[in-house]
């Protein structure tokens, strides 16, 4: 990387040099920028950086995804050894608990008043 220069500094040494007024930061006006909204201009030293902050910036703001609109949230109460059974199989076992009553209905009727 001929003719650039590289500085690296800590988070301790940056907050003694913006203390010591050497940042060269207009903080007041970047505050002013972030409370009316304002986007910050693409860095003529890395547009493809601020394309991908950019990026993913929206990805971060988009939240949860968009769930398929065939599930119910609900409250139901399991038995601790059934639970902890399906919650050791690990992450996704709340689908595996969903797949698992969907195939016991195959053979069974939601009607039948055979309670335990």
């Amino acid at each position: 990387m001929s003719g650039s220069k590289l500085t690296v500094k800590s988070s301790e040494e940056l907050r003694a040099a913006r203390a010591r007024a050497e940042s060269r930061s207009n903080w007041d006006d970047v505050r002013r920028r972030v409370r009316e909204g304002v986007e910050p201009e693409a860095d003529a030293d890395a547009p493809d950086a601020t394309a991908l902050l950019e990026e993913e910036v929206a990805r971060r703001r988009a939240g949860r995804p968009a769930g398929s609109g065939n599930k119910e949230q609900i409250s139901i109460r399991l038995d601790r050894r059934v639970l902890a059974a399906f919650r050791a199989t690990g992450t996704g076992w709340q689908t595996r608990v969903n797949d698992a009553l969907a195939d016991w209905l195959k053979d069974h009727s939601p009607n039948q008043s055979g309670r335990r």
